[in-house]
């Protein structure tokens, strides 16, 4: 038995009100009789009998059965919307969860198209596309009146809705291809410039605006020569089938015509007939018009059901006690993702709860990679990380999360309030457990000079606040409610004097408080507070050893002429790392 996706869970409970919607379907399609049938009174008893009473009565008879058809249309309408909700509300949490973890694997994946899939799946199976499936079942049953009217009309009929059938199959034979390559070209040019606007500053700057516009340019150019293909076939099938739609008209009155002057059927069949085959079309006229909708649900579901069957759900995990925070990595190597560029090779160290280890290297060496898989940000290819003794990927996701702390390199804030950036956007954070992580981390009193304070909005990115105003502020976040490991890339990297100070002072509190702290760096006033220090080259490990050890001096050979001391502070050279 194949365990069901959230996609195939969503549908599930569809379906149940779907099956609710094919019943009043019934209905609904049934009182589509009312206005042919009104019809052919009209003219075949009202007006030969020229008797009020009897338009009286058939009328008011048809406006409640009309009134009917309204109610049970409306609710049939409200039936799908409300489906529609509960469609979204068991498939959007896992896929937003699923959605980061394909991100984490592949950071160039597209993962904002697919929340947009879902909302497209969503607007065809509860809008009108979706209504024209279910009416389309009842076609049979208004040619089937027509031939009860007299077999020729029902030939015409049945002739219109097979040559517009097959001229939706035509459409989607024509257009499946080129629909299916505009949207990928489409979501190729909308990933470049979104990646692109992220460095506007870096474009203006530097002039690359000219060279990057091409670029989008030419990827738009080809998603819109896709679709131009698609819509010249989609137009001229929508053309013939209003053609054939109009002809069929002509042909079914013309026909009726005749067949009332040789009165084989009365004048008001001819006008019934005229209704009923106009009703038995529209469905098909709808699925064809809907086309295109159709194809672009049918791509998005393809796509959500590959991100689920490619993104498994995380197994629940047993709930471990808190960790006291003993690090240690066993053996770690590390791909760049997508690709086989060995970034770490068999990387190993161990530190005890309460320790601070410095993590420094060259340029490239792997120290930024080393510290994402130090939080569980991604999976080693071979070795393991282990938190109090047990891999990271065997810790519950959420419990990890809380008794861990960590500062990217590139500080990432979120669009809100500086109280929940800090708070993570716990929405049940305490004041206190705020006030003490910004109090810790030094960042106070730049938030008391701030325009409103802790509830000043920082705008998207914090693209409110400056770069070392961000990293002080991360620093906060990183250490809220005070986790049991501690991560920062290169905290410094953007601090002025009094943001160093304030940092060296919350490290040395971290380290008293028994917290293990992880700090990439390149400054030797970080290195001082550090207990080991790790070196980094190539993505192996040069020397782990007490940081005393490595700022000791070292002994200088004897040399006839004297020599100036060597600085005690060894020379620690890095930029931005892998």
């Amino acid at each position: 038995m194949s365990v069901q996706t959230p996609l195939t869970q969503a549908y599930s409970r569809f379906r149940a009100i779907l099956l609710a919607t094919v019943v009043f379907s019934f209905f609904v399609n049934l009182l589509m009789f009312v206005g042919p049938l009104y019809m052919l009174q009209i003219y075949d008893r009202v007006l030969s009998s020229r008797s009020e009473n009897t338009l009286v009565m058939i009328t008011l008879i048809a406006i409640g059965l009309l009134m009917t058809y309204g109610i049970l249309e409306f609710i049939r309408s409200r039936m799908l919307v409300r489906a529609g909700m509960q469609f979204d509300e068991v498939l959007a949490a896992p896929m937003f969860s699923r959605v980061i973890s394909m991100q984490l694997a592949n950071p160039n994946a597209s993962g904002r198209s697919a929340l947009g899939d879902a909302d497209r799946v969503r607007e065809f199976i509860t809008g009108q596309g979706i209504l024209a499936f279910f009416d389309a079942p009842w076609t049979p049953l208004f040619l089937l009146l027509c031939f009860s009217f007299h077999p020729w009309l029902g030939m015409v009929a049945t002739i219109g809705a097979v040559i517009i059938f097959t001229l939706a199959l035509l459409n989607e034979l024509l257009t499946r291809n080129a629909l299916k390559d505009a949207n990928t070209a489409g979501q190729g040019a909308a990933h470049f410039a979104g990646s692109s606007l992220q460095n506007v500053e870096v474009i203006r700057a530097m002039g690359m605006e000219k060279e990057l516009s091409d670029r989008w340019l030419a990827q738009r150019d080809k998603m819109l020569g896709h679709q131009a293909r698609a819509s010249d076939w989609a137009g001229m099938v929508m053309s013939s089938s209003k053609f054939v739609r109009m002809g069929l008209q002509v042909a079914i009155l013309g026909v009726g015509a005749f067949l009332a002057m040789t009165q084989q059927i009365s004048p008001g069949i001819m006008i019934a007939a005229s209704i009923v085959m106009g009703r038995a079309l529209a469905p098909v006229e709808q699925a064809v018009g809907q086309w295109k909708q159709f194809v672009g649900a049918r791509q998005a579901n393809e796509r959500l059901a590959t991100l689920f069957e490619e993104n498994k759900e995380e197994a629940e995990r047993l709930v471990l006690p808190d960790p006291r925070g003993d690090l240690s990595a066993e053996s770690v190597s590390s791909v760049a993702p997508g690709t086989r560029d060995v970034i770490l090779r068999g990387v190993s160290f161990d530190i005890k709860a309460g320790q601070v280890m410095a993590l420094i290297g060259p340029s490239g060496s792997g120290k930024s990679t080393l510290a994402r898989l130090l939080v569980g940000v991604g999976t080693p290819v071979g070795g393991a990380v282990r938190l109090d003794g047990t891999e990271l990927k065997h810790w519950d996701p959420d419990q990890l999360g809380r008794s861990v702390g960590y500062l990217s390199q590139d500080v990432k804030l979120f669009a809100g309030t500086v109280a929940e950036n800090i708070s993570r956007f716990d929405s049940e954070a305490k004041d206190e457990d705020i006030f003490n992580a910004a109090k810790i981390a030094g960042t106070h009193e730049l938030i008391q000079n701030l325009r409103d304070g802790y509830e000043t909005q920082i705008g998207e990115g914090g693209s409110q606040l400056s770069g070392g105003q961000r990293q002080r502020i991360g620093l906060a976040r990183a250490i809220y409610r005070l986790p049991s490991l501690i991560v920062l890339d290169e905290p410094n990297s953007n601090l002025d004097n009094e943001g160093e100070n304030a940092l060296a002072r919350c490290l040395t509190m971290l380290k008293k408080m028994g917290k293990t702290v992880v700090v990439v760096t390149h400054k030797a006033n970080l290195l001082s507070v550090s207990d080991k220090t790790l070196v980094l080259s190539n993505g192996a490990v040069q020397k782990f050893v007490d940081t005393k050890e490595l700022m000791q001096p070292q002994p200088q050979p004897q040399q006839a002429q004297p020599q100036q001391a060597p600085s005690p502070t060894p020379q620690i050279t890095t930029a931005s790392s892998v």
